[in-house]
C-alpha cells in the first residue's frame, strides 16, 4: 500500500503548470500592443516594478497637465520609475481596469493609443482614491519585437 500512495500525486498539493509565453497567463511577452496593456495591469496590481520596468523604452517620457499653474509638466525614465516605484511602496492595494480604446492608429512598428481606464489606490482602509482617466499612449516596436511605451500623455483631470 504504501509504495502506491508514494507514486500517487498529493491532491491537497497538485502539480504547476510551467508557464508557457502566449499562453494567455497573467504576464505577456509583449509581442503585441494589448499584451503591454496587459502587462501594464499586472505591474500594478502585484506591484511588480521589474514587469513595469519593461514596459518603458529607454527614451521613455511621460506628461501631464498641472490645471493649477497652466503648464505641461514632463519627466523622463527614471523619475517615471522612481515615482511608480514610491506609489507602489506606499499603496496597500492597487486595482487598474483598462477601458474602451478611444482612439488606436498603429502600424507595423508604432502605435498611438488612447484608452480609459479607472484606478483605485487603496493607501489604507479609511484612504481609498478613485481616478477616472484616459491615457494617450506612444508606442514602438523594438528591435527585439516588444512593445514599449515611448511617450505617455495623461489626458485624465486630477
Amino acid at each position: 500500500m504504501l509504495i502506491l500512495i508514494s507514486g500517487c500525486q498529493n491532491p491537497f498539493a497538485p502539480g504547476v503548470e510551467p508557464f508557457r509565453q502566449g499562453s494567455g497567463g497573467p504576464i505577456s511577452d509583449q509581442k503585441t500592443i494589448e499584451g503591454v496593456f496587459q502587462n501594464f495591469r499586472y505591474a500594478y496590481t502585484f506591484k511588480d516594478t521589474l514587469i513595469y520596468n519593461a514596459l518603458l523604452a529607454e527614451d521613455f517620457i511621460f506628461v501631464y497637465r498641472d490645471y493649477e499653474k497652466g503648464v505641461d509638466i514632463s519627466w523622463g525614465r527614471e523619475e517615471e520609475l522612481r515615482t511608480t516605484s514610491g506609489l507602489f511602496e506606499n499603496s496597500e492595494r492597487l486595482d487598474l481596469i483598462w477601458n474602451n480604446i478611444i482612439v488606436s492608429s498603429a502600424d507595423s512598428v508604432q502605435a498611438n493609443i488612447v484608452r480609459g481606464f479607472n484606478l483605485t489606490i487603496t493607501f489604507n482602509p479609511t484612504d481609498i482614491l478613485r481616478l477616472d482617466g484616459r491615457v494617450n499612449l506612444f508606442m514602438r516596436k523594438e528591435s527585439d519585437g516588444r512593445w514599449v511605451i515611448n511617450r505617455w500623455i495623461d489626458e485624465s483631470n486630477f
